[in-house]
């Protein structure tokens, strides 16, 4: 996988956000047809440029939930 790939993962990952209020990994997953360790390397670019917000689910400790940063 190299940056090129990172950066068109990062961006499907963020037009299905767009698309969302939130989605968990298995959602982002199922969305962008993603394997796990592209959905991870993208949000880590995402993460990196401040463009996604990354908390645990309360509801299942075991799992995330990615929104997109709303401008300030």
């Amino acid at each position: 996988m190299n940056v090129e790939i990172i950066g068109a993962n990062a961006g499907l990952i963020w037009n299905a956000l767009n698309e969302a209020d939130a989605m968990g990994i298995k959602q982002l997953k199922k969305a962008t047809k993603l394997k796990d360790k592209e959905v991870f390397a993208a949000l880590g670019w995402l993460a990196r440029e401040d463009k996604v917000n990354i908390n645990v689910d309360p509801a299942d400790e075991k799992e995330f939930i990615v929104s997109l940063v709303q401008d300030k």
